[in-house]
């Protein structure tokens, strides 16, 4: 179901021309700092290795070789995570505007928003960044772990990059939906909470977008239309319809009902 709504929301998406180009934008800004950022990293991705390795200098060719490998793997990996999650971050603080209006757009030609609170977008701005920066918080932590597991070899090249898929698409799952949750007034708490009662479509639309965000410049047309398939994931997740066509009458959701899973 999540990849399912992840498809939906590229296929919403990709019917208004205007709305590719107005989603597009934030992400070209934002994919072009995290190019510069990655050009220096590989270039410079062995001294990081060697300087992270330093206790292994004296050791023979062989283990110090392995050990400074497995060191620029894990510096990688960790990398990748939060540079997923920095990226879709910045991006949507960037595009905030811009978002908003296609977030709202989709909910529009489902019906509206049930329980929205009316809102100007410089309002939210403030507590999205609070938000954004919580998560990214969040995963600086939960990237630690993963660093360190990658100095151990063949774990750090096969187990490791599982775990950061699994970690880096639940966290970016909270990170899209958070336009959504909050034009209903849910913040952070409420949306992590229900998230949590639909863990498994949470991480069904959650994974490909943190894979697919891997390639820098396919992440200008993913970011956008990740908002549209978002957008319907919190209704699926709230219990309103996200199909187009005659359906039942949309009420306020209560999100007590939400956490029960689906």
């Amino acid at each position: 179901m999540g990849l399912r709504l992840l498809g939906k929301g590229f296929a919403r998406y990709g019917r208004s021309p205007r709305l590719l180009l107005l989603g597009a934008i934030p992400a070209v800004i934002t994919c072009a700092l995290f190019g510069v950022a990655w050009t220096f990293l590989i270039i410079y991705i062995d001294d990081i290795a060697s300087a992270a390795t330093w206790f292994a200098h004296d050791w023979s060719d062989f283990w110090r070789g392995l050990i400074e490998f497995g060191a620029g793997a894990a510096v990688l990996v960790a990398a990748a995570l939060l540079s997923a999650l920095t990226f879709t971050a910045l991006t949507l603080l960037i595009g905030d505007p811009f978002y908003e209006v296609i977030s709202e757009r989709v909910e529009d030609g489902l019906g509206g928003t049930p329980g929205a609170v009316d809102l100007p977008w410089y309002r939210t701005l403030w507590p999205n960044l609070v938000d954004s920066l919580r998560l990214i918080l969040l995963g600086v932590v939960l990237a630690i772990p993963l660093f360190l597991m990658g100095f151990i070899p063949v774990v750090g090249q096969t187990v490791v990059p599982v775990l950061n898929a699994i970690v880096g698409g639940w966290l970016i799952t909270v990170e899209l939906t958070g336009i959504p949750f909050n034009r209903r007034g849910l913040r952070l708490a409420e949306r992590r909470k229900i998230l949590r009662a639909n863990r498994a479509m949470a991480l069904g639309f959650g994974i490909p977008v943190f894979l697919v965000l891997l390639v820098p410049i396919v992440a200008i047309i993913v970011i956008p239309a990740a908002v549209s398939g978002a957008t319907l994931l919190t209704r699926r997740s709230l219990g309103l319809r996200i199909d187009d066509g005659p359906g039942p009458a949309l009420r306020p959701a209560d999100p007590a009902t939400a956490l029960r899973p689906r």
